[in-house]
């Protein structure tokens, strides 16, 4: 929600372009995690939903720093969210690299 407050913020000119792209990226982490965790009976399912979620984080840090170099978000707010988005990260690759904690096994 702070990448949409933030880029509220962004010119008109950028509305259909950097503003749209980090929105969707941003929401989209939250989506495809939603999606990974609805999907734990299957395991490759879920490390693919997973794997979107990590690729989606990645892409929105890339959208953060574009909008850094092209002025739209302070350097220090933009280090905040990037360092949010680095504990993200670091959350899906453990996640994936250990799914089995987190897959749901049927019980007999």
């Amino acid at each position: 929600m702070e990448i949409f407050r933030i880029s509220s913020a962004f010119p008109k000119e950028e509305r259909y372009s950097l503003t749209d792209q980090v929105r969707r990226s941003s929401r989209s982490v939250c989506a495809n995690l939603t999606e990974a965790w609805r999907k734990r009976r299957y395991p490759a399912a879920f490390v693919a939903k997973l794997s979107d979620a990590e690729a989606e984080a990645a892409e929105t840090q890339t959208w953060i720093q574009f909008a850094v170099e092209c002025g739209y978000i302070e350097r220090e707010s933009a280090k905040v969210l990037y360092a949010e988005y680095d504990a993200i990260l670091g959350m899906l690759v453990r996640m994936i690299s250990d799914p089995n904690s987190w897959i749901i096994t049927p019980q007999k």
